[in-house]
């Protein structure tokens, strides 16, 4: 008799993608998986920022209520959305190896973080990433900006391909382009007879490839982005790399890694947390996803993120990999415009790495990184809530950052 389990997961693209990584390697001849799609409480309210979302566990509560309920068998998360203080019955059962944790810069032509002009345009959701930008180049203007991997580097994309499209399209002749272009400016279109030069008295633009031809070596992603009309403009984005991974956008997208000290990231960031409260279920996963190292290295992640109390209210970054007999662990704890912060690096015993975390958090947080996550949650509107969650503090809950 064949067994089915119904895993519980977020309907988006990444989440999906998440869900049939666990569902692959827990399927067997005698158990199948069964995928249930459910709207979590932070998709339903997308303009809500998630520093306030994530610390009542937004992205996570609702998949977790499937398996407390018994509609589902298991759930699949980012672990950096799952609270870090325990609830109800439920275990993490599993923790897959883990994606690459850091950040990238997303640039149009490929341009790295240091060489980016000043003055230029970053967007990114996220408080953490806001406030390292602001302490690594103060030049630099951060905008916030929303939606999935996807959609995020069509915005970045669209304005660019847009001009593009039009440059050709005027080349070309198209006169419906260039009474486009004029009336998108307000212009009126009769020509000024004031002896001023006019585009007119311009050499043309020429190009070797005709419009159709250019469009036609689109990819996929810059052609949605050609149908975007963003708000605002982008020179660049900072962007998980587990999440342009997972999306199968690691190629499509000019990327450059950020440096890992300066920008250290989320707690959890990169890997997948499987819940589950059945204990015969607990077991089958952690069996067949487990993954060690993963889930020392995370543990400790969220262990400093607890004993901090920062949770989504404040910009921390902390950093975990097992190295031999130690856990290599950088915490950055920063103010929310980047001026002043605490930070430090320690090899923790794999032992006893659950204790060692914390007793690291506790020194970090006599340095003076309560005073920063204290002034951090004053700005929160809603400071007598005192849940702690996981996740990073980031303006939307999407699969940006995972």
């Amino acid at each position: 008799m064949t067994e089915t389990l119904t895993l519980a997961t977020r309907g988006s693209d990444l989440a999906l993608k998440q869900a049939e990584t666990v569902r692959d390697a827990l399927a067997t001849r005698r158990r199948e998986v069964e995928i249930r799609r459910v709207k979590t409480r932070g998709d339903q309210i997308p303009d809500e920022l998630i520093h306030r979302l994530g610390r009542v566990g937004a992205f996570v509560r609702a998949l977790d209520e499937e398996v407390l309920a018994g509609d589902a068998d298991l759930a699949v998360h980012s672990m950096k959305d799952v609270p870090t203080e325990g609830g109800d019955d439920l275990v993490v059962a599993g923790v897959p190896d883990r994606a690459p944790a850091g950040d990238v810069l997303v640039h149009p032509d490929g341009q790295s973080f240091s060489t980016l002009p000043s003055g230029a345009v970053v967007g990114t959701g996220s408080l953490r990433r806001t406030a390292q930008i602001a302490a690594a180049r103060p030049d630099l203007v951060v905008e916030p900006i929303r939606g999935n991997v996807d959609t995020r580097i069509e915005k970045l994309l669209a304005p660019g391909l847009q001009a593009e499209h039009e440059r050709r399209l005027v080349a070309s002749g198209d006169a419906a382009a260039m009474t486009a272009d004029a009336d998108d400016r307000g212009e009126d279109d009769t020509p000024a007879d004031d002896g001023a030069e006019t585009p007119d008295d311009d050499p043309a633009e020429t190009f070797e490839r005709s419009v159709e031809e250019w469009f036609d070596s689109l990819s996929e992603l810059e052609r949605s982005a050609m149908e975007r009309r963003a708000e605002t403009e982008y020179d660049a984005l900072v962007l998980a790399e587990a999440g342009l991974q997972r999306s199968g956008l690691y190629d499509d997208a000019r990327m450059s890694r950020l440096p890992p000290a300066e920008f250290v990231p989320a707690a959890g960031q990169g890997a997948i947390a499987v819940t589950a409260t059945d204990p015969d279920v607990v077991e089958t996963v952690r069996s067949a996803v487990d993954h060690p190292r993963t889930r020392v290295a995370t543990t400790v992640e969220r262990t400093v993120l607890a004993e901090l109390n920062g949770g989504c209210v404040a910009p921390i970054g902390v950093s975990a990999g097992v190295r031999g007999e130690h856990v290599h662990t950088r915490v950055r704890v920063l103010s929310t415009d980047g001026t002043d912060e605490v930070s430090a690096t320690r090899d923790l015993p794999i032992r006893s790495h659950a204790a060692a975390a914390a007793a690291f958090a506790a020194d970090l947080a006599e340095r003076g990184a309560a005073d920063l996550i204290a002034a951090a949650r004053a700005a929160v509107d809603d400071p007598d809530d005192d849940a702690v969650g996981g996740g990073e503090a980031v303006a939307g809950g999407d699969d940006a950052d995972v």
